[in-house]
Parts: C-alpha cells; structure tokens; sequence
C-alpha cells in the first residue's frame, strides 16, 4: 500500500510540475515556421569542447546552411525556453540532478576529462545550460509538430541519458520528457520512437522499460558504445548492424522495418531521432551510409509519418563529422522539395 501512494502521489507531482510548465510557449504559424533552434545551443568552452569528437557548433552550422541557402529565415526560426529544475524533475530525480552539481561527473558524461577540474558554476553555464536549451527545444517540438503536422529540433536527441545517469555527452533525457510533455498537455497515448543514430538509445528505452504506449524501432551498430543488453530487450523492432553496414542495405533494412511497423502500430506521435553518424568516415559509428543515403533515410521516415497520419518531431542527435551539418541541412532541402515539410521562404509547399 504504501508502495502504491508513493506511486501515485509521484505520478500527481509529475503532472502538476508539466501543467506549470512554461516550455509550451504559444507560436503564431504566421510568424514562426516549426524549427526550433538558439544560439545557446551551441557549446563554446574555451577550446575543451574540441577535445571530443563531437562538432559542438554542428547545430549553429546547420541553422546558417539553411539560412544561406534560402530555405529558412532567421526570424521565422523558434527560439525555445531553457528547462528549469521543475521541469527536468518529470523524468529525473533529484539524486540524479543534484549530482550534476559536480563537474567530475558532468566529465564522465561527457568524456571530456579535463571538465572535472573546472568550477561547476562554469560547467553549469557553458556545457550543461545549452543541453537544458536544447532540452526545452525538443519539448516545445512535439507541441509545434501537433498543431502543424511537423517540427524539427535542430538539436536534441541526447538518447543515452534516462531518468537517473547520464552518458555518452548526453545529460537530460529529452526525448522521454517530450513524451512525458505530450501525454499530459497534448492528450497523446500511442508514440513510436524511430531511432536511426548509429548508436544504440539505450536511455529512451531504459526509462519506458514499463510503458507500452511507446513503440520503438532502434537501427544501431551493435559492434559499438554502449551496448545496454538489459535495454535493448525493450525495443520492439530492433536492427542490429555490423560496423561496415553500406547505403543499399541500410535503406533496404530500414523500409522493412517501417512497412513492419505500419502493420503493428498506429502512431499519435513520431519522434524520429535523426543522428548522422551512419555517414561513411565518422569516427564512432563506423557505418558505411553516404550523405545521399541519409537524405532518403529522412524522407523515408517523414514519408511513414505522413502515411499514418502522425505528426512527427526530427531530433539531430549524434554525427561526429564537420561535414554532419551541411548533410543535415541538404536533407531539410530535400524535405522542403519533397513537400513533406512546408518553408513559406524555401522550395515547398504543402505538406498535407
């Protein structure tokens, strides 16, 4: 019994803290087009960002391809609100958010070992305030893609974090809080998860470890980090690939399995985790896919979004290349082309 109180006065605290969310900002479709972005997300930590892999200006590079291209405006992009303590406290606990507080364990993290030796009030502003950014980023994303049809957090997807550790550069676990965020203010009960990084989301799936309204498909390099075992029996349609993997077989993988999936599962809600370490020569994720490919791997998954009537967020998680940027920002053109997205200022129309 008084497990079952605990539970439910969780549960009640859980709900309360996202109705006094302030992340659901009101967007006018006149003004703003459904990108989110900030400035703020980009991590600039005198040069120490540089000593990991990841291109931690990727998201900035992304937003200017696509401004200097003339697909999108600057001022039609939506500049999110940062998550608050309240607001990470849906999904994680205090222990978790307190221990963040110490800059060794932001180091283990993020594998940067020389942040463990800086003063927390300057980890806390420089790393782990554009991670909250972007959090609230991929938050407010869910709330645009169900009044338009679609949204993309050009940020995000920190898919290794679950609700009490962190891993793998990645610090909050967004993409359950979104759909913590939709069940409750969006009245969403059914979502798939699409995760198409390289690596493994082990955190999405340790946490609905217990949720069956959420679906997932996770294509991963089973050869590489983190190789969660316990968390992989979670997954509902898993995909796992050999270091090597090429474009066709890539591609040909991935239709199977979304065909699969429109068979078993009627989406309310599309989180498509994005992440372009599949690319050939990235470091990490040690596939064999070419910028071509990871263009029709999008309008793949757009494409099933549109097919079953779901609205869809596309989240850019992990790519650990200069070159990520400019593949992301030609995949959005293609999206725009293609009218499975519509930029009022790009080559698009309607996305209906």
């Amino acid at each position: 019994m008084a497990a079952s109180s605990t539970l439910q006065e969780d549960q009640v605290k859980q709900k309360q803290r996202i109705e006094a969310s302030k992340l659901y900002i009101n967007v006018s479709p006149d003004e703003k087009d459904p990108v989110v972005y900030s400035s703020s997300y980009n991590v600039s930590f005198l040069g120490i960002e540089k000593l990991h892999p990841f291109d931690a200006s990727k998201w900035s590079h992304v937003q200017n391809f696509l401004s200097d291209d003339g697909v999108l405006k600057q001022k039609r992009i939506v500049e999110p609100v940062e998550a608050t303590r309240d607001d990470l406290l849906v999904v994680h606990t205090e222990k978790y958010l307190d221990s963040l507080n110490s800059s060794y364990v932001v180091a283990q993290i993020t594998e940067v070992a020389p942040v463990a030796f800086l003063p927390n009030f300057l980890v806390q502003w420089k790393l782990l305030h554009p991670f909250r950014k972007q959090v609230g980023g991929t938050v407010l994303s869910a709330k645009l893609a169900k009044e338009r049809g679609w949204a993309i957090n050009i940020g995000g997807g920190f898919h290794h974090c679950c609700a009490n550790e962190g891993g793998g550069f990645c610090a909050y676990a967004d993409i359950t809080l979104a759909i913590q965020f939709a069940y409750t203010r969006l009245a969403i009960s059914r979502v798939i998860i699409i995760d198409l990084d390289a690596h493994q989301g082990n955190g999405h799936e340790r946490d609905f470890t217990n949720d069956d309204r959420v679906y997932i498909i996770d294509m991963y390099n089973e050869d590489i980090y983190p190789q969660d075992f316990k968390a992989r029996k979670r997954i509902n349609q898993a995909v796992a690939l050999k270091s090597g993997t090429k474009t066709d077989r890539y591609l040909a993988l991935l239709s199977q399995e979304l065909k699969k999936a429109a068979t078993i599962f009627k989406p309310e809600l599309v989180v498509y985790n994005a992440g372009t370490d599949v690319l050939e020569g990235d470091p990490l994720g040690r596939l064999l896919v070419s910028p071509e490919g990871v263009k029709q791997r999008d309008e793949m998954v757009f494409r099933f979004a549109k097919d079953q009537k779901s609205p869809i967020i596309m989240l850019t998680s992990g790519g650990y290349m200069k070159t990520s940027a400019r593949v992301i920002a030609d995949s959005i053109k293609n999206l725009a082309a293609k009218r499975l997205i519509s930029l009022p200022s790009g080559s698009s129309g309607s996305s209906s």
